[in-house]
């Protein structure tokens, strides 16, 4: 088998550009190891923060890229795949001033609210600052997206490929041979790899260039937890936003849990506090029991319309750099696509886009996403 492209995984990020490289008229290959937004990713479930509050002007104007393309793949889906419930930020140090000049400047519609004002329009909510509001924020649905952009992808051609492992890339002739685990291979003229926590075990295999491979920043896979609380109000459920709240003790973000928890509760996290393992290979899928205590305090104390029992929790993956940007670069046909760090879900429908402009060397990326510049830690 031989193609244009070969693109290596079928979470968010691989999906997407396989999507958006058939679009273009691209024959590619998409190959995952399991099987499209697979539990053993990053790219499964129902349940993702959609917002637009960053620090940073650069990931407000993307996600602003990214609303046409929602648009589109809702349309495809035949449903909304983003829920507006609305999305809160306070806290000490999440600095809700701050987000809402960088909001303002971008001309995101937001609003500003005093904490006593919050705690009269939220009272299921315990806010200890004030509180910065947008209403087009809410819930992404990550495992629908996936198999929409999949399907999209194979609309326009591409062949699909699950259950094959990359174990190796070889340079060719004409490009690239790509050997799967169990000896299965397949031809591309170029590849683009998007492995989520599966990229470390893989990048000393891509036939990168020892320059570029020096230079790729250290990737950290952290196998964090998340715990379902139950509404103690169902009728109210609807009402409830999505919140990031940091104070110095604690860092937790919260969102309807959808498909996820049933329906039936917030999904709450504290965040990047999970262990870290060498890669998603070594995944345990056993919460730390250390953390739900944490978790289940923080409701108890800023939480009050919800029962400070975990009905449900589960584990999950982040892929972070050490200033938590993406990386989306390009080196001698091979095009590394890492837009993790807990915050990549969002841009989904413009990350094929992103990844497709670099690896044919047309449009623009953010040189924050370059190799050589995804350096120190991000204030």
């Amino acid at each position: 088998m031989s193609s244009q492209f070969l693109v290596v995984g079928a979470g968010l990020a691989g999906a997407s550009t396989a999507w958006r490289l058939a679009e273009r008229g691209f024959s590619v290959t998409l190959v995952e190891r399991d099987v499209p937004a697979s539990e053993h990713g990053s790219s499964h479930g129902s349940a993702r923060i959609f917002r637009y509050a960053y620090p940073e002007r650069v990931y407000v104007d993307l996600v602003t890229a990214t609303e046409p393309g929602w648009a589109e793949l809702s349309a495809l889906h035949g449903s909304d795949l983003v829920r507006r419930c609305g999305a809160l930020d306070f806290g000490s140090q999440r600095d809700p001033h701050g987000l809402a000049a960088v909001l303002a400047d971008a001309g995101v519609e937001h609003e500003l609210l005093a904490r006593d004002v919050a705690r009269e329009r939220w009272p299921d909510i315990a806010f200890d600052t004030d509180v910065l509001l947008h209403r087009a924020g809410g819930v992404l649905d990550a495992e629908s997206t996936v198999t929409t952009m999949v399907a999209a992808a194979e609309a326009r051609g591409a062949e699909v490929l699950t259950g094959w492992p990359l174990q190796r890339l070889e340079r060719s002739r004409s490009g690239f041979t790509a050997h799967a685990a169990d000896g299965r291979t397949v031809s591309a003229e170029r590849v683009v790899v998007a492995a989520g926590g599966f990229l470390p075990d893989l990048l000393a295999d891509l036939s990168l260039p020892a320059g570029f491979f020096d230079a790729f920043p250290p990737l950290q896979v952290k196998e964090e937890n998340a715990f379902h609380f139950p509404y103690r109000d169902a009728a109210a459920a609807d009402a409830w936003p999505t919140l990031i709240h940091k104070r110095e003790d604690i860092c937790v973000y919260a969102l309807p849990g959808g498909r996820d928890a049933q329906f039936r509760g917030q999904k709450v996290a504290e965040y990047d506090a999970g262990r870290v393992i060498g890669s998603a290979a070594e995944r345990t899928g056993r919460v730390d029991p250390a953390n739900r205590e944490r978790v289940v305090e923080y409701v108890r104390r800023f939480l009050p319309g919800l029962v400070p029992e975990p009905y449900a929790e589960t584990t999950c993956l982040f892929t972070n750099t050490p200033s938590e940007d993406f990386v989306v670069d390009e080196a001698d046909g091979v095009t590394v696509v890492s837009p993790c760090s807990g915050h990549g879900a969002k841009f989904a429908p413009v990350l094929g886009e992103v990844a497709a402009d670099v690896a044919l060397g047309t449009g623009s990326v953010p040189d924050r996403f370059r190799v050589a510049r995804v350096g120190s830690t991000r204030a």
